[in-house]
Parts: C-alpha cells; sequence; structure tokens
C-alpha cells in the first residue's frame, strides 16, 4: 500500500509540473504574441501617418484637406493617450480623465473612419461641400483632446514643482545645520555632566553624592623619573 501511495503522489507531482510548465509556455507565447502584434499595429500607423504627411503635402483640394484632418487628429488623440496613461502610473486622479478620454477616442474613431472612406469617395463636389462639417468635429474632437492633455502635463509640472520647492527646503535647513559645527550645544553637555553626577552618587551608596576626585596642588612635586638604565637603589645598612 505504501508504494502505491508513494507512486500515485510521484505521478501527481509530476502532472503538477508537467501543468505548470504548460502554463507557463502559454503565458510566454501569450507575451510574444502580444509583442509582435503591438509591433505590427505600430509599423502600420507609422505607415499610415507617412502616407497621410505625403498626402497633405503633395496634393491640393479635397485629397490633402481630409489627409490634413485626419493626421491632426491622430497626433492629437495618439499625444493625449500617451500622456494620460504614463501619468496615472504615478498620479491615479488622472483614471477618471482615462474613462472620458476613451469616451472621446470613440468619436475620434468614428471620425477617422469616416475621413477616411472619404477619401476613396469619387464625388468631390459633395466632399468639398461638406468640409466645413468635418472640419468643426475635427476641431471639437482635437480641442477636447489637446483639454485633457495640458491639463494633464501642467497636473504633473505643479506637483513636480511643488515636491522641489519643499524638497529645496528640507536641503536648507539640513545645510545650516551640518554648517553649524562651531556652535557647541552648552546645555547638551550640563545636562550630562549633572547626570553623571547623580549616577555616581548613586553608585557611592544611600544616594548620598560621592565626592569626586581632590583638585590637583597649584605647584605639584615633580615626580622622580625612573629610567630603564638605571641601576636600583641599593638600600641604606642599618646599625
Amino acid at each position: 500500500m505504501e508504494a502505491g501511495a508513494l507512486i500515485i503522489f510521484a505521478l501527481l507531482v509530476l502532472f503538477a509540473f508537467l501543468g505548470l510548465g504548460v502554463w507557463a509556455t502559454v503565458k510566454v507565447v501569450g507575451a510574444a504574441k502580444r509583442g509582435v502584434d503591438r509591433t505590427i499595429t505600430q509599423a502600420r500607423r507609422t505607415v499610415e501617418d507617412t502616407a497621410l504627411k505625403a498626402k497633405s503635402l503633395g496634393q491640393v483640394g479635397v485629397p490633402g484637406a481630409l489627409a490634413q484632418l485626419r493626421l491632426d487628429l491622430r497626433t492629437s488623440m495618439r499625444a493625449t493617450q500617451q500622456a494620460l496613461y504614463q501619468g496615472v502610473q504615478t498620479d491615479s486622479s488622472l483614471k477618471e480623465s482615462i474613462g472620458l478620454f476613451e469616451r472621446l477616442s470613440a468619436h475620434g474613431h468614428e471620425l477617422d473612419e469616416e475621413l477616411k472612406r472619404l477619401e476613396q469617395e469619387p464625388d468631390r463636389r459633395r466632399i468639398a461641400d461638406g468640409l466645413p462639417e468635418l472640419r468643426e468635429r475635427t476641431a471639437k474632437i482635437k480641442q477636447a483632446s489637446d483639454s485633457l492633455r495640458w491639463a494633464a502635463r501642467d497636473r504633473a509640472r505643479r506637483f513636480a514643482e511643488d515636491d522641489l520647492t519643499a524638497l529645496s527646503e528640507q536641503i536648507e535647513v539640513e545645510s545650516g545645520a551640518l554648517r553649524d559645527w562651531s556652535r557647541e550645544s552648552v546645555d547638551d553637555l550640563a545636562a550630562a555632566a549633572e547626570a553623571a553626577a547623580e549616577a555616581g552618587g548613586t553608585a557611592a551608596g544611600g544616594g548620598a553624592p560621592a565626592a569626586g576626585p581632590r583638585p590637583a596642588a597649584l605647584n605639584p612635586s615633580t615626580p622622580v623619573t625612573h629610567y630603564p638604565w638605571q641601576k636600583t637603589p641599593r638600600p641604606e645598612a642599618t646599625t
């Protein structure tokens, strides 16, 4: 029975390790896939932005106007997204701003898709008639996006300035304390001497203060110095 139980336990441990290995492999593969997807998406955006810049500069009329509107919209939205998602890592109060930005992004994506479809529209006159309304919508979304981005940046800058001010004040106080090497704390020395005297008196017994060492005489006798090369004096003979 004991051998069978050991075999079952060993199989369970083996299956557990195999399951852990499979789970780890799936996580690694998933992370790699997400990384590849992000790279592909970023590359696609870069190519599309480059194409829009080329159209806005190289084409006139309706195609150039549509390309410029898309480029302005995408540039503003992307900058605001980056500012908010980076700022929320150190300032949790930006979560509400991110919620507002996500709602704004829905309108931005809708407008971007509409502008993209209009680029393929053959009726240029009809598109030209609708350009004022498209510019107004783009400006409204861009203004809201810029407002969120600059508010987040101003908030981060204010926090940084306040922190720097407080840090500078603390450093000035500490620097003053470090430079104050010439002043001796007389009160601390007196308190330490009094405490030592009281402790010595208690140790002498009965709580009475112990007598300290007698002061040396003003003209003490000079002690006789014995050098190692001197002979030991012989004692005087007694009669």
